[in-house]
């Protein structure tokens, strides 16, 4: 369950200099949020898309251009659409979260927002942003550079493929939300993840609903990955292939040769990857990695397929955009990728990583540093204004009087950041709020450290009573335009260790390390990358362990963290 604090980033706003809108385009989409009856996994539901369709429009524009989204609410549900990774500098009313930026649009209403795609390109994603609507409700975001993809820091793909894994319930997820808020208790677990919309041919009623890719022997693809899940991290596996990580969240690195990749909610990894197989078809396939050995989790595969063109079966499925598309743009949790030529009729499975094999996804996320001839690449602060450790993780609040939840000890479940449970405002949105000056609205009480130093990472404090329970409330931190932050965030075991995915809207953050135990302020900042650390706007916090980050407060908004 995701836990939300905000920082006011208040006084001013930084101009963008002219030269930056000289050669923009003005590009208009419709987004029309609408209820859409759709089979998978032997089921019928009515799902909430966008445009009839989940995943639902690519968006595809140039750094520099001005997008123009308009978003029409026919579903019967209120509705933000969050535009992840833009930065939104001086379009911060177009960010796209629930009281927070906005207030949602309510059914039978339409909002329309205006941003601007200004010193960043490369893979981004967008999805509804209240409940669990972007369970269905996501697509991805592709910014290319000003004057196209000859302007790319690596060799120019001969095709580009988005590849955006998701989650499936065999439930309206709104009501999944509801009742896990209602008991307290933990959500069920999903059904199925996907490729492209499609759970791939190892799920029932499935052997027509798998994603698959073209290639041609000896040709290079950049292939888009974003992982648009709810909960789960991902591992990603092409079968008898290697490739090479060429940008994390809109932000070049680095190349980095790899034959595994692992993406947390929210994170997007760009790979370049060479037809040099047998011709043959070949199975992309994610799987879920789970850091809690306690945690109960959707434990199948979902897959794609690669086919080298001149196989019996070498047919691109159609749909998401240029590259990317499929029947009713749904896809499966498995690609197949088909090398033309091949006679093969039976994919090769790749060997994905154990559930739990946290080596490999350390070994990932600590190999990948920044491109630092890069475009938009920026340079490490040095000196550091306020320093913040964050405690995460979940815990427990009070079930009421005479009542008892699901969670643990009678109790309900709440993420919480050092004790602080975000709760978001029903009135006003904050950043309006914040515009008007008026209070009460939310509380700028949000401590630099947490009010309780404890052993964090101690096993021994499960569930500990003087310590694990939080409170809910509107709680953010206010800085000052262009301080300097440096965040530790510090899992705990409070409700057992588990790694947890933190994102900031607005900003990228330079992650400079990151450690297994308690962090060590007089030891550990002696391990921090401050030459090309990895620039990214989503960052997993390592499973019982922290992860230090620095960014600059120059992007006036609210910037919320996930």
């Amino acid at each position: 369950m995701p836990a939300h604090v905000l920082f006011i980033l208040a006084l001013g706003f930084a101009l963008l200099a002219s030269s930056c809108l000289v050669s923009a385009e003005v590009v208009h989409y419709t987004f029309i949020v609408q209820n859409t009856t759709v089979e998978k996994l032997c089921q019928e539901r009515v799902i909430t898309t966008v445009n009839g369709t989940s995943p639902g429009p690519l968006i595809e524009v140039y750094e520099g251009d001005i997008v123009i989204v308009n978003v029409i609410n026919e579903s019967p549900y209120n509705v933000t659409i969050h535009w992840h990774g833009i930065f939104q500098r001086q379009s911060q009313w177009a960010d796209g979260v629930e009281y927070t930026t906005q207030c949602p649009i309510q059914p039978g209403n339409s909002y329309v927002q205006n941003f601007n795609i200004t010193d960043q390109e490369g893979t981004l994603w967008w999805h509804a942003h209240i409940g669990w609507l972007r369970a269905t409700v996501y697509g991805g975001i592709i910014i290319y550079p000003r004057n196209g993809s000859s302007e790319y820091p690596f060799p120019t793909p001969y095709k580009e493929y988005p590849i955006i894994l998701g989650e499936w319930w065999n439930a309206n997820v709104v009501d999944v939300l509801s009742e896990a808020l209602a008991t307290g208790g933990a959500p069920n677990i999903s059904d199925a993840f996907l490729v492209n919309g499609q759970p791939g041919d190892l799920y029932p009623c499935s052997s027509n609903d798998t994603y698959k890719i073209s290639v041609i022997s000896g040709e290079t693809y950049l292939l888009r990955i974003i992982n648009a899940a709810l909960i789960n991290q991902l591992f990603f596996k092409i079968a008898n292939h290697n490739f090479t990580v060429v940008a994390i969240d809109g932000s070049y690195t680095e190349p980095y040769d790899t034959d595994v990749v692992l993406v947390a909610p929210g994170q997007t990894t760009d790979i370049l990857l060479t037809a040099n197989q047998s011709i043959g078809s070949y199975y992309m396939a994610a799987r879920p990695y789970i850091s809690n050995p306690a945690v109960i989790f959707d434990n199948t595969t979902t897959t794609a397929i690669l086919e080298y063109e001149g196989s019996n079966s070498s047919t691109s499925t159609p749909g998401i955009s240029t590259g990317v598309e499929s029947d009713n743009n749904t896809t499966t949790p498995a690609y197949i990728l088909e090398y033309k030529g091949s006679s093969n009729s039976t994919p090769v499975m790749p060997t994905l990583p154990a559930y739990n094999d946290t080596e490999t996804a350390t070994n990932f996320n600590t190999n990948l540093t920044s491109l630092i001839n890069g475009r938009f690449c920026r340079e490490v602060p040095l000196t550091v204004d306020e320093d913040m450790l964050m405690a995460v993780g979940l815990g427990l609040v009070a079930c009421g009087p005479n009542a008892t939840c699901d969670g643990p000890l009678g109790q309900g479940l709440a993420a919480s950041i050092s004790n602080f449970s975000f709760q978001f405002p029903t009135k006003l949105s904050m950043l309006e709020a914040h515009y008007n000056n008026v209070s009460g609205i939310y509380n700028a009480t949000l401590p630099d450290q947490p009010l309780v130093s404890f052993d964090y990472t101690n096993t021994n404090n499960s569930f500990n009573q003087s310590l694990v329970f939080t409170t809910k409330s509107t709680t953010v931190k206010e800085v000052k335009f262009n301080t300097t932050l440096q965040i530790v965030f510090q899992d705990t075991s409070l409700v057992g260790t588990e790694n947890h995915p933190m994102h900031l809207h607005g900003v990228n953050v330079h992650v400079l390390a990151q450690g297994f135990g308690n962090y060590d302020n007089s030891t550990d900042p002696s391990k921090f990358n401050l030459v090309n650390p990895l620039l990214r706007n989503t960052v997993g916090v390592p499973v019982g362990g922290w992860v230090a980050v620095r960014f600059r407060a120059n992007n006036p908004a609210l910037q919320t963290q996930i």
